[in-house]
């Protein structure tokens, strides 16, 4: 029997307003915060991967054109990250049976913890896979396709938190702890990234 298979779908298109400069290109140890989470995600073996890009979409995609991921626009970004995780979805071919969602704003994302989620999904894909942390359900989370026509509608402000929340019992849950760490503010990038916002940073 083959396994089901996954897309990787990576929310970039935020404008990061209270950060001031787009945390998509921040960089931790000299690699922009956007590629590395394409990285990591890409290390699943999807069986395509989309990327999603709003604010500062051309600045975003030049980190990731030689990547093996495909482009996908939300004009609606700015509505919130329901409609980018909408427009991905949308997007996707009609063979997959889950979605990886990723941001590109959690510094401590790793590998392991990425195809820990993959490995729980594919045991049971009727079923989601979410990171716990903070207390809550979240992202980065395996959705099964069985949740797409529902999220794919737009609406949702906080992305997939509001259904993860409601059907928990159809979720299991993956520790991850450290990824309730935030990059909201500059105080906060600095003490990820151990530099000044703009230091590292192209031009759009």
């Amino acid at each position: 029997m083959s396994r089901p298979r996954h897309a990787l779908l990576l929310l970039a298109a935020g404008g990061s307003r209270r950060l001031g400069e787009p945390k998509q290109l921040l960089r931790l140890a000299g690699e922009s915060l956007v590629r590395r989470a394409a990285r990591l995600g890409l290390a699943t073996a999807p069986a395509e991967a989309v990327v999603v890009c709003g604010a500062h979409a051309d600045a975003v995609w030049r980190e990731l054109a030689d990547l093996p991921v495909r482009r996908i626009d939300c004009d609606t970004w700015a509505a919130g990250l329901g409609d980018s995780l909408a427009t991905g979805l949308r997007a996707l071919s009609g063979d997959i049976d889950g979605a990886l969602v990723l941001l590109c704003d959690q510094p401590a994302l790793d590998a392991a913890h990425l195809q820990a989620l993959r490995d729980a999904w594919q045991g049971d894909p009727a079923r989601a896979a979410a990171s716990a942390y903070a207390g809550v359900l979240g992202v980065p989370a395996l959705l099964p396709r069985a949740w797409f026509a529902r999220l794919a509608a737009g609406g949702h402000d906080q992305g997939a938190r509001d259904l993860l929340r409601a059907r928990a019992a159809d979720v299991q849950a993956i520790d991850a702890p450290a990824l309730a760490q935030d990059l909201d503010t500059p105080e906060q990038a600095r003490a990820v990234t151990g530099t000044s916002l703009g230091a590292n940073q192209g031009e759009e």
